[in-house]
């Protein structure tokens, strides 16, 4: 399946946009998700966490993903 991932504060600027789109399986976890990206864009690695959103929600990593979802990846805010 295809989704679209869209990006927030200086995942942008890893992703190159505002959002990427990637080939998963059918059967594709947020776990599934989060290795991928990491495989494709290292520096998220680097990041001390992130978070990913499915429609809206922070989703865990054994959450199951649909084509028709919206994906978001959350960078850690810092801020006073």
């Amino acid at each position: 399946m295809k989704i679209k991932i869209l990006a927030f504060g200086i995942a942008k600027e890893i992703f190159g946009g505002t959002s990427v789109n990637l080939e998963l399986t059918n059967d594709a976890t947020v776990y599934n998700l989060k290795y991928l990206l990491e495989q494709q864009y290292p520096r998220l690695k680097q990041l001390a966490s992130y978070m990913v959103a499915v429609n809206n929600e922070y989703a865990l990593p054994g959450d199951s993903l649909h084509e028709r979802d919206e994906i978001a990846i959350i960078p850690p805010v810092s801020g006073g």
